[in-house]
């Protein structure tokens, strides 16, 4: 038996953004999936997929979840032609858009496998299996998520547009900090968001251009506060990071209405995270007492699930 895992993520800073050529900022939170491959008699692969999940989330993502885990079988180059695998698939990353529970699932996945046929994989090729998983969910992944479900902690991440490996950092924080998560219960398609805004930037480049100088400016003050553990600062930066997505018009008035719900609430800042329309926000907290407060008022304020969690780990 073989067993791995895979950090849940969220984007604390960047989304859309980020496919531009322009840093983002991604934390692995300390919500897992985790996998766990038996070896079976017969050939291929079944698999239980008993991770927790918004409802629907799983029955709309199944045919990619098939293409993404024959991707990272063929990448760990395992022969299931005779002997096959089961495979289960559990933990307490709750399964929703925006929180990397795909890239969670492949990262998961290929070090199940690693684990279970000794294959000595480094972190670094399991990352990469993780991303040849990904696009079984998104065709050509940004690579940010698999990296953020990989290594955890905060990822300071770079895509390159030359098609060249992407650049990413770690930055450290003193100590967690505290974030709330909340779904608006709806999933949009991420193809389909993302050529939506690049409609946008072809009918005014110089508007978009502006928005771009902006966002550019942002994630390096945010950057730096981060470094300084100046989480006021990281809060007033992820409050203009959602007002530049509502201006790309990838938010919606359900994110927006949580967004609001949040900073009534006590949190320092709070943003949309990874696709928009739907999907997840998240806000940021000083402290545990408050994180719970602003959790409490999203669900009574109609959120579909919220959850606490930390990053920085």
């Amino acid at each position: 038996m073989g067993q791995g895992s895979g950090f849940g993520k969220s984007i604390l800073f960047g989304e859309h953004f980020v496919v531009y050529g322009l840093p983002a900022i991604a934390a692995g939170i300390s919500s897992r999936t985790i996998a766990v491959v038996t070896r079976k008699d017969s050939p291929g692969w079944t698999l239980d997929d008993d991770r927790p999940a918004m409802p629907g989330y799983k029955e709309k993502k199944l045919d990619e979840q098939k293409v993404s885990i024959d991707n990272v079988i063929r990448y760990c180059g395992i022969d299931l032609s005779k002997e096959g695998i089961h495979i289960e698939l559990k933990g307490d990353l709750v399964c929703a858009s925006g929180i990397g529970a795909s890239a969670a699932n492949c990262v998961a996945l290929a070090r199940a496998l690693n684990d279970e046929f000794d294959l000595e994989l480094s972190d670094e090729r399991i990352n990469e299996a993780g991303y040849e998983g990904e696009k079984g969910y998104h065709g050509t992944p940004s690579g940010i998520d698999n990296t953020a479900s990989t290594f955890g902690g905060l990822v300071w991440y770079i895509r390159n547009l030359d098609g060249d490996s992407p650049t990413f950092e770690k930055i450290k924080l003193e100590k967690p900090a505290y974030l709330v998560i909340a779904s608006t219960g709806l999933t949009a398609s991420t193809k389909e968001v993302v050529g939506d805004v690049r409609a946008k930037k072809e009918e005014d480049p110089e508007w978009f251009e502006e928005i771009i100088r902006e966002y550019d400016e942002l994630v390096h003050d945010a950057k730096k506060a981060l470094m300084k553990y100046n989480m006021e600062k990281v809060g007033q930066l992820m409050n203009r990071n959602h007002e530049l997505l509502q201006k790309i018009t990838v938010s919606c008035k359900e994110l927006d209405e949580l967004v609001k719900v949040a900073k009534e609430h006590g949190a320092l800042g709070a943003k949309m995270t990874g696709t928009g329309r739907g999907g997840n926000m998240i806000a940021l907290a000083q402290d545990e007492t408050t994180q719970v407060k602003i959790k409490e008022a999203l669900i009574e304020n109609g959120a579909a699930g919220a959850w606490t969690t930390t990053f920085g780990i």
